[in-house]
């Protein structure tokens, strides 16, 4: 059992962590947050936003903050599996495995649309099972391991969307939203003076980030918030008992029980990250967006009206009352 002098180390350790990542981002406070509690829930994130906006400089300052290994994925149509899991080459020993990028602690998967469904595939075991199989062999990945992959979401020409089961292993969803004016004076600022952006130096070191994701996984769940998670995803299904009307009316598939441990994942992160030793409605709550907004997929009516996953779940939201 963990007590609270560990929980305390942990909570400082992740308030470097945000200060470090706040030198270098300007302003996205609430991706940051999400990436943090994708980190602590030992999960993935898809960051999906407009070109320009730090997706990727995000990714390198929190590996350089976290003082783990780093691989990035430039992800394009012509990217094969092998490109990214590794493969076989014949050397004076006879034939070895040489690890693709996957082999890294933090990977980012760039423009993760733009590879095929077949290259794209080559993630999934890697993102649930944390190890690969090429040919007979399966390898295990480094601990912890998290992806991190971005999309651009206007730019469709040479794209192909994401299957379910790839956007299902992503822990969240961050949508980054555009700067606001005082927040892009000072990007421009930051890039455009000196040496430019500068990544922050290592704040935690690998055993620090292994003890706070110990300490969020040991934090206690009260049975009446994990029923009200439980309510929440089985009301995103058109057939379920409880499901609003905008949800029988518009969504062809609802979200898979990976959304219920999301929501009490981030729920713990938040939690934790917050200073206490406790979970509160308002942590479920906080964490329904990034937890939901991939997993909820609409028909074509809802296409059609202009209906998005986020009007719907605001109702599903309000229908579900909490403990």
């Amino acid at each position: 059992m963990i007590g609270r002098e560990e929980i305390a180390q942990a909570q400082e350790s992740l308030a470097r962590l945000r200060e470090a990542l706040g030198r270098t981002i300007v302003g996205q406070e609430r991706t940051i947050e999400i990436t943090i509690w994708a980190l602590l829930g030992r999960g993935h994130v898809l960051l999906e936003g407009v070109p320009g906006l730090g997706k990727t400089l995000l990714v390198r300052a929190l590996s350089r903050a976290l003082g783990l290994s780093f691989s990035r994925i430039q992800c394009t149509p012509d990217l094969m599996p092998a490109d990214i899991l590794g493969t076989y080459v014949f050397s004076e020993d006879g034939f070895r495995f040489l690890p693709g990028p996957v082999f890294a602690n933090i990977v980012l998967a760039d423009e993760i649309n733009r590879a095929t469904p077949k290259t794209q595939s080559a993630l999934l075991e890697a993102m649930q099972e944390r190890q690969v199989t090429v040919g007979n062999t399966t390898y295990p990945l480094p601990h912890p391991f998290m992806v991190l992959a971005t999309q651009n979401p206007i730019e469709m020409e040479g794209t192909y969307p994401l299957p379910e089961a790839q956007v299902d292993r992503f822990l969240f969803k961050a949508e980054v939203g555009f700067p606001r004016e005082e927040e892009l004076v000072e990007i421009i600022r930051r890039n455009t003076e000196g040496e430019g952006i500068v990544l922050p130096e290592p704040v935690l070191t690998r055993e620090e980030v292994l003890l706070c994701q110990e300490v969020v996984a040991e934090y206690p769940v009260h049975g009446e918030l994990l029923s009200y998670a439980a309510r929440l995803v089985l009301a995103t299904h058109p057939g379920a008992r409880n499901a609003p009307e905008a949800v029988k009316k518009y969504v062809l598939y609802g979200a898979s029980p990976r959304a219920g441990l999301a929501l009490i994942l981030g729920a713990k992160a938040r939690a934790f990250l917050s200073g206490r030793f406790h979970l509160e409605v308002e942590d479920v709550q906080a964490a329904f967006r990034p937890a939901l907004i991939h997993r909820v997929i609409l028909n074509f009516r809802a296409e059609a009206e202009g209906v998005s996953p986020w009007e719907v779940l605001q109702e599903v939201l309000r229908a579900v009352p909490p403990p």
